[in-house]
This record gives C-alpha cells, sequence and structure tokens, in this order.
C-alpha cells in the first residue's frame, strides 16, 4: 500500500525555516500489486480496492494473461496471501508458473520493494494529496512514465554481476 503519510524526503530549505507539508490526520492510500520482470525491465501492476488473497488471485491471472508462454517464476516476501490456499487451483492448473518465497525480513532482496522505494520518492515524499484520487493519478503517471524506459528500471531495480560481485542498485 503506498500511503500519503506527507514524509519529509531528502529537501532543502531556508535556514531555520523548515519545509511543512500539510496532512489530513488519516492514513488514506492505494494498495497496489506489481511485477519487475528481470529480465525486461517490463513492469505488471494493478491497484484494488483492498489487499487479499482475492486480490492476489486476480492479479496472478493478469500475469498469466500477459506472459502467455513460458515459465513465470515469482519472487515474493511471505506475506499471507501469498500462501492462501485459494490459489493452489490456479497453480495447479498453470503449472508453469510457480513461487519462491524469501527469507523473513529480507525487503533488500525484493526487486518491488525498490519499486515502491522509488514511487514514494517521486510521488508522495514532500507532497500533500487532498485526495486519494490524487494520489491515483500520480502513481498511473509516474508508472507510465518509468515503463517507457525499461533499462533505466532493470538499472535502478536489478541485481547485476560487476567484477565477478553482486552489486544491488
Amino acid at each position: 500500500m503506498i500511503r500519503d503519510y506527507q514524509a519529509l524526503q531528502r529537501t532543502w530549505f531556508a535556514k531555520g525555516q523548515q519545509r511543512i507539508i500539510q496532512t489530513t490526520g488519516k492514513h488514506r492510500g492505494v494498495k497496489l500489486l506489481s511485477t519487475v520482470d528481470y529480465v525486461t525491465g517490463k513492469i505488471v501492476w494493478r491497484e484494488d480496492e483492498e489487499y487479499t488473497a482475492e486480490t492476489f488471485l486476480k492479479f496472478l491471472k493478469q500475469i498469466l494473461e500477459v506472459y502467455p508462454t513460458g515459465k513465470i517464476v515469482m519472487v515474493l516476501d511471505n506475506a499471507r496471501i501469498h500462501h492462501a490456499k485459494l490459489l493452489q487451483p490456479l497453480l495447479e492448473e498453470n503449472t508453469r508458473m510457480s513461487f519462491v518465497f524469501l527469507p523473513p525480513y529480507s525487503p533488500q532482496l525484493n526487486i518491488v520493494e525498490g519499486l515502491w522505494k522509488w514511487l514514494k520518492s517521486d510521488v508522495i515524499n514532500n507532497v500533500f494529496y487532498h485526495t486519494v484520487d490524487d494520489i491515483r493519478k500520480n502513481v498511473r503517471a509516474f508508472m507510465d512514465n518509468i515503463m517507457l524506459d525499461p533499462m533505466k528500471i532493470i538499472d535502478r531495480l536489478c541485481v547485476r554481476m560487476e567484477s565477478g560481485q553482486i552489486v544491488n542498485h
């Protein structure tokens, strides 16, 4: 979930005049699901009203439509919805899709966490939104914009090898 915490990120302001960001005092936001294709930089994403096993199941079906052939390996955190029994029939029917679960408390290994950090940095931090629709609009614009340059996505989010060493951006 991308929340509108109106957080101050690195910014500048005149000495003694700290920048003030308005707040509603409520935790509103936009619930997002996404994948980042490690090889192509392609992003598949969706926004939904809730974050449930049913929502995740719809997202998996969307992934299968976007990638109609070939093996799909999804690297996931251990969120409850990723382990829901509701998903089993889809996985049994679509054996080309499989999950790899990250160790607990390892967001640094999850490429999508890097995407959320990037999105928050560019869309949420240092900004006040009057409505959730304003957040949605800017999230859509951000996603549309970064998807124009898949190599930028790979360069920013994906692990690569340099001189035999793993480098994570």
